[in-house]
């Protein structure tokens, strides 16, 4: 636990450093090469980026050149008609007309606030999307408005087998839940029910780097470290039978409940690119003022933080944080300083410039 003392702000410390606004005109000009209209390309963009600000770099910009790859190769729409199949006071169902995953989830989510407006609390569920970065870019978007909001998604491919099963059926279906505060961050839990995001161990993969004893597990059931396995391995579900639990559930409110995707039927978005991945969200809006003032819960927020916070600590440990909590700072640190773009990425952002023939990042 000593490790949670102090966070790397940056991410990649001895990183060059880039402006926001640069990366986002950059990812902007690729997607309008490729084919978005501009409007789009800006909203997508955006939300990349953002990814990148709270320090999941591993779904943001990271992920640009798989994203211009899908379009080229058909597996994604780029001039979609997303668009409301379904609908009652406080529900939707949107129908993504396979485009980016985050315009189709930027619209379910807005679709969501609005009826919450109204109803006190919407539900809108999303089919026939695509990938849309990090689950916390979705349920942080109900706090502007003094609402709560909850995303769930099935993940765009299947690394975890049912508890006792070799067979991957499930994905590293992620959950996020925020919740306003008044002073304070926001409280914003964003996970997977897999110990590690495979996303994270495709990092380790293209690192070269062994996986952590406890991300995966090989056929035979003993434990897989070898990255160059890696892609045969099955991942770790957390607390055991629970994660596998609360796996399957966020995939059947998801996916099934969507007519979306779910267990054999998961397209793998990194193997089959020119495929339409059908992928299913979920979007909670709930509005605080249904249950009691805002400022007043938000301040209850505040003092909750501060309890836990203030909590006694074990040995070693010389803090305490929230959740969602180190990703505001670094939000904060990147919004100053700049998002720090490994050699890596570099070369793999100029690459996608000379075959889009833009201006590279400056």
């Amino acid at each position: 636990m000593s490790g949670q003392a102090a966070i790397n702000l940056a991410g990649s410390s001895d990183a060059p450093r880039v402006a926001p606004a640069a990366l986002a005109a950059f990812v902007k000009r690729a997607f309008e090469a490729a084919g978005l209209p501009s409007a789009d390309a800006e909203i997508a963009a955006g939300l990349m980026v953002e990814a990148d600000l709270r320090g999941s770099d591993t779904h943001g910009v990271i992920r640009l050149p798989l994203y211009l790859r899908r379009l080229k190769a058909g597996g994604i729409n780029a001039r979609p008609h997303i668009h409301i199949v379904e609908e009652r006071p406080a529900t939707a169902l949107v129908d993504g007309d396979n485009g980016m995953g985050h315009l189709v989830m930027r619209f379910a989510a807005m679709t969501a606030i609005e009826k919450a407006k109204a109803a006190g609390v919407a539900w809108v569920g999303a089919r026939m999307s695509n990938h849309a970065g990090p689950a916390a870019l979705y349920a942080m978007m109900p706090l502007a408005h003094d609402m709560i909001g909850i995303y769930l998604a099935v993940g765009s491919n299947n690394h975890l087998p049912p508890w006792g099963s070799t067979e991957n059926l499930l994905g590293t279906n992620p959950i996020a839940i925020a919740i306003p505060a008044q002073d304070e961050a926001p409280v914003v839990l964003d996970m997977a029910p897999t110990v590690a995001a495979f996303g994270k161990v495709r990092l380790k993969m293209q690192r070269g780097e062994e996986l952590p004893a406890g991300w995966m597990i090989g056929r035979d059931g003993k434990p897989l470290t070898d990255p160059k396995r890696a892609e045969q391995g099955l991942l770790l579900p957390i607390g055991d039978y629970k994660g596998y639990g609360l796996s399957l559930m966020v995939g059947l409110l998801a996916g099934a409940l969507n007519q979306a995707a779910f267990g054999r039927d998961v397209v793998d978005f990194v193997k089959e690119q020119g495929k339409a991945t059908n992928t299913g969200h979920a979007i909670v809006a709930l509005s605080v003022d249904a249950f009691a003032p805002a400022a007043l819960f938000k301040r209850q927020v505040d003092a909750a933080v501060r309890v836990m916070r203030g909590a006694e600590r074990l040995p070693g440990v010389e803090r305490i944080w929230l959740p969602g909590e180190q990703s505001h700072r670094k939000r904060q640190d990147r919004t100053k300083n700049g998002i720090p773009v490994p050699k890596p990425l570099r070369e793999s952002l100029d690459a996608a410039a000379r075959e889009l023939a833009i201006a590279p990042l400056g």
